[in-house]
């Protein structure tokens, strides 16, 4: 196993899991941030409920790609708490997966930025961060 840099791994546009206690797991766009992932979430969902419930979660983060070899996850868990939505984050979550132009958006994900009275964060800081590389070599 090989060290890698956590950050700019968490910096790519990739889909996490998050589990909940029920179980459930459901995939989720995220943002890193201050060592922290932010996902965007409201009354459309059953996260913020379940989080307000029992706010310890986990996720998962990872990439395997048969064709190059790289293979590597990052597992977080903790107690997750909600917080108020803000535009200037949302906008970088949504522009990591999105791109720059707003105008090109689906327009549900515009609407997160302009109409988001119901919209909200759930924040984890995780008490456990652990990265793993299983990568190998692609013969």
């Amino acid at each position: 196993m090989r060290d890698f840099d956590v950050d700019e791994f968490l910096a790519r546009p990739l889909t996490a899991r998050v589990a909940t206690d029920g179980p459930t797991v459901r995939p989720t766009w995220y943002l890193w941030e201050g060592r922290a992932f932010w996902i965007l979430s409201g009354p459309w969902s059953r996260l913020p409920a379940r989080v307000r419930a029992r706010p310890r979660i986990a996720l998962t983060v990872d990439v395997c790609e048969l064709d190059t070899g790289l293979v590597r996850q990052v597992l977080a868990s903790g107690d997750a708490d909600l917080r108020p939505f803000d535009v200037p984050r949302g906008r970088r979550k949504l522009v990591r997966y999105l791109g720059d132009d707003e105008e090109r958006w689906d327009p549900r994900f515009r609407a997160y930025l302009h109409d988001n009275a119901d919209t909200l964060w759930v924040h984890l800081r995780p008490s456990r961060l652990v990265a793993t590389d299983l990568s190998y070599e692609v013969p």
